[in-house]
This record gives structure tokens, sequence and C-alpha cells, in this order.
């Protein structure tokens, strides 16, 4: 029920007042017993539990055991639904119909996953709740971090009985803008905290990806990924070509790059496979994203304490997120991310779980 404060067999309170609204956990379950955590504040996926054949529950999401962890900047972005532009925009600056928008800038010179006052930092609205399944609300005002119009977004979190997370995201504007929705949920199928990320085995239907300058905004070129260390067509270890002296890997300091998915354009297809090497936990993503941000938890620096208590040292987790391309509204060759006034912005994602 809606105010749920225990969510895993141990009783921890995540309860805490954000921006005069009370944040809480909301859990999921399916008929096979699996649990996930959810929070109205941003919307954000706290925790994935997956029973185990033996022991406990494995939780295999990066989180944090109470709500207040999630208002530090090193943690904003765990678990959040991102926008109103996931990703970041060259200088903060884009055009539309030759009228110039000035966005926040929170990363260097650029706009990064919407802002200070992004998604990830708002108190979402509870439209409504059952036993596997919410959807949260936002009206995004018009002028919020510089976006044109009064922006109406919802979010669907449902756990399926394929044990499936479904995330739904549709929006509606009365102004012409720009939209580029994603979850941010950081994996490490071994467990969250449990070590390194970089013997987990990837596969990326993805043959190119989108090279970036050293402030990690796309040139606006796109690069094959054969004969690179980018090739993820294969299954292949994170880590087996993360520290080559590559530039792109250099100015990523890893992997921050965004994969071209190698599908029909606005179709629902697969976007890439994860399996953790010792848990032997397989993750599918599938979605109707023309792209996918493959992170490796590159600035994740031990700040942090995540549920089972270890800290979130230097690539212990990796996101996946699916979406458009980062700066889009700056480059004309890119998918367009621009909504107008009758229209519908629609994007499903979902991460498939296989137990080993």
């Amino acid at each position: 029920m809606p105010g749920t404060r225990s969510y895993t067999e141990t009783d921890r309170s995540f309860s805490k007042t954000i921006h005069g609204k009370h944040a809480d956990i909301f859990v999921l379950k399916n008929k096979n017993d699996w649990q996930a955590g959810i929070s109205n504040y941003g919307a954000r996926w706290i925790s994935m539990d997956i029973p185990r054949s033996k022991g406990k529950p494995l939780n295999v999401i990066a989180g944090f055991d109470n709500a207040g962890a999630y208002t530090k900047s090193s943690a904003a972005y765990y678990g959040a639904t991102i926008g109103r532009y996931a990703n970041r925009i060259a200088k903060g600056k884009f055009s539309l119909h030759d009228k110039e928008y000035i966005l926040d800038t929170n990363n260097g010179n650029n706009h990064l996953h919407g802002g200070h006052k992004g998604f990830h930092n708002v108190m979402w609205n509870i439209a409504a709740y059952s036993g596997n399944s919410i959807l949260f609300t936002y009206v995004s005002p018009n002028g919020e971090e510089g976006y044109p119009g009064n922006l109406e977004v919802f979010v669907r979190y449902t756990l399926t009985d394929a044990n499936e997370m479904k995330i739904e995201f549709t929006a509606t504007t009365d102004q012409t803008t720009i939209v580029n929705l994603t979850n941010h949920a950081y994996f490490n199928l071994n467990g969250a905290g449990n070590g390194d990320i970089l013997k987990h085995l990837l596969t990326i239907n993805a043959d190119s990806y989108t090279p970036i300058d050293q402030t990690l905004i796309p040139f606006g070129t796109i690069a094959p990924v054969k004969e690179s260390p980018f090739d993820f067509q294969q299954p292949t270890t994170i880590g087996a070509r993360i520290n080559e002296a590559d530039p792109q890997l250099i100015y990523g300091n890893g992997y921050d790059h965004n994969y071209i998915i190698h599908k029909q354009y606005g179709s629902f297809g697969n976007v890439a496979t994860v399996q953790g090497d010792i848990s032997k936990i397989k993750m599918e993503v599938l979605s109707t994203e023309p792209g996918v941000h493959f992170y490796t938890g590159n600035f994740m620096d031990g700040t942090n304490v995540v549920s089972n208590g270890n800290k979130d040292d230097f690539r212990t987790a990796f996101c996946l997120e699916t979406q458009h391309f980062p700066d889009s509204p700056n480059k004309e060759k890119f998918p367009s991310t621009m909504l107008k006034p009758g229209d519908v912005y629609e994007s499903t994602t979902v991460f498939r779980f296989s137990n080993a």
C-alpha cells in the first residue's frame, strides 16, 4: 500500500520531507516473489530484489537506505527519471523556430540531465498504485530550467510476471519544446556494491556510436564500432578494453558514450544484454529508443554508501540509459527530439531479468 517504508526483509526507514512533500518508497511485487522499490522523489527506481535458490534475495541496483541520500549531488541521478532532456546539450543552448533558448549549465559549460532542478529533483505526484505497478505524474512549467512550454509527463513502472521492469514515459506540451526522457538506474548484477562490474559480460546491439569531444559533447558524426574498443556486438567483458589508450576512452574516463541501436527507428527491439560474472543473473534491455548511453561509473568515488553497506566505489555499477542522442537539438543529422502541441511523446523500455 502507499507509504510503505519496509521494502525488504530488513526494516529500513526511507521517508523524508523534501521540497515540503513526503518522499517515500513504494513496493512492486510479482507472482514470483520478485520485488522492486520505487520512490516518488525523482520517480526513482530504488531497488530490484531478485530471489536466489540459496540465501537472501540479491538487490542489483545501487540505491540508498534513505531519501535524503539522493539529495547529494554525487547521488542525484541514481535510479531517477531524467528530463526534460537526458544527457548533454552543448553550452546550454538550442533554437526552435529561430528563437534561442538558454538552459541551466550544470556540467561545465554544458547542460546535463535537465539542469539543477531536473526531473530527478522533483517530488512526483502518484496518479495510480497497485500491487505491481505505479504511475507518477508531473507538470513542468513553462520556463523551468529554460525550457519552453508547460510539459505534462507521466511515468509508469510495472513489474511483470515475466520478471521485467517495464518503464513507460508519455508527455504532452502546449508549446513546441524538446523532450528526451530516460531512467538512470545504476546496475551491478553481482549485487549492489559487490565489487566492480568489469567482468560483466555485455552485448550491445549497435554497429556505430557517436564520438565525443573533451566535454563529452558529440561531434555530430557517426563512427563504426568495428575494430575499436567500442565494439560489443559479440559478448565481451566490460573491462576487456576499457583502459586502452583510445582518445574517446580518455575523454570519458571509460565508457560514457551513446550507441546507435541497430533496429528500425521507433520500433521496440533489443538494445543490450548483460550477465553478472558471479551471480550469472542476466539482464536484457529492450526499448523503442534509437540510442543507449553506456556509462561505466567512471565518476563513482566511494562518497556514498549503497543499501547493503558497501560504498559506491569506482566502476562498481554501470548504466544503460535508453534515449535519443546527446545534443540532438544542435545536431541536424541526429533524430529530432522536438515535441509539438497536439503530439504525444511516448517511450517504452523493458529491463528483463533471468535468474541463474
